[in-house]
């Protein structure tokens, strides 16, 4: 007869120490989100945009402590610093100094480092707000579309056609044109930066309309939205628990792309005079100052120039590494 095989103790397996993983890391599920930031955190130009407009955003937002820290108001006048034949800085560099950082404005002596500093309040809120009124406007009538289909998405289909069809660099010289002084409370440039929000916004929907129209209409042939209507949803439960949060990412990443173009728009409108006012400091409106004075003062074509390539290109490489963070499969 065999005798019974003798196992030692140091040869037993541990059930404990196995199942804890010794000497190795425990394994942690991550979300999507999670996944998601880690392939954004790997690509460094997106992540140098997305500092940038960190960056743009605080300077908007502490535009008056900087000022009063770094500068001069924006519309203080130093006109004993310009030159009174040529109408340019006395200084070299365009009067560049320790208090004057980027210069002084021709003519006038205004700081430009103010107005640059102020001047992207105006362009930022416009275009984010712009941008904000055309994602829920889009996001609404788009996922209606999408979802009922049939006539309802004909017709807001053709609504989309004709939206996109319609002159809106034209109708917004039109509209601001004739414009009264005040109106629903607001006057001034703040009717105005209200005018360009609604313009803007109004007219740019039918862009993001069409993107969620196309994944509404693939979204509600897939299963979780099958076994919904099963279960006796209805369809505002199914488009606001089912179909809306895999929106998100679609609409966040067209959205960040989105806010350029109508800061661009902004600047576009204030540089043909009929976006802020002066002596209200806008980016445009700083340009169409220096096309007058770019002879004697290239410079100040060139930091108003500047600061609205640096704004695009930051939302631009932002949004792209956030497209491809959210899908890879866009690469």
């Amino acid at each position: 007869m065999t005798a019974p095989i003798e196992v030692s103790g140091a040869d037993t397996a541990q059930p404990d120490a196995v199942l804890e993983g010794v000497g190795r890391k425990a394994i942690q599920g991550r979300s999507l989100g999670q996944i998601a930031w880690l392939r954004l955190r790997r690509d460094k130009v997106a992540m140098t945009g997305g500092v940038v407009i960190i960056l743009l955003v605080l300077v908007a937002v502490f535009a008056p402590l900087l000022v009063k820290l770094f500068g001069h108001p924006p519309n203080e006048y130093h006109q004993e610093l310009i030159d009174p034949t040529l109408g340019a800085p006395m200084k070299p560099l365009g009067g560049m100094s320790g208090d004057f950082l980027l210069g002084l404005e021709p003519t006038t002596g205004r700081d430009l480092f103010s107005r640059i500093v102020y001047g992207s309040r105006v362009s930022l809120l416009v275009g984010f707000l712009a941008t904000v009124v055309a994602a829920v406007i889009g996001t609404a009538l788009g996922v209606i579309a999408g979802y009922f289909g049939g006539w309802i998405d004909a017709v807001i289909a053709r609504l989309m056609d004709v939206f996109l069809a319609f002159p809106l660099l034209l109708f917004s010289i039109a509209i601001v044109g004739v414009m009264p002084d005040s109106m629903l409370g607001l006057s001034g440039n703040g009717l105005r930066i209200a005018m360009l929000v609604f313009i803007i916004g109004f007219f740019s929907w039918p862009y993001i309309g069409r993107i969620v129209r196309g994944q509404t209409l693939s979204l509600r042939e897939r299963e979780f939205v099958d076994a919904a209507r099963s279960m006796g949803a209805r369809a505002p439960y199914i488009i606001v628990r089912e179909i809306l949060p895999n929106l998100v990412a679609p609409i966040l990443v067209y959205a960040t792309l989105m806010i350029p173009t109508n800061i661009l728009f902004e600047a576009a409108l204030s540089f043909l005079g009929v976006g802020i006012e002066p002596p209200t400091p806008s980016w445009g409106g700083m340009l169409t100052t220096a096309v007058s004075t770019y002879q004697i003062a290239p410079y100040y074509v060139v930091i108003p120039g500047v600061a609205i390539f640096v704004t695009v290109m930051a939302f631009n490489v932002f949004g792209d590494g956030l497209r491809d963070a959210l899908d890879p499969r866009t690469r």
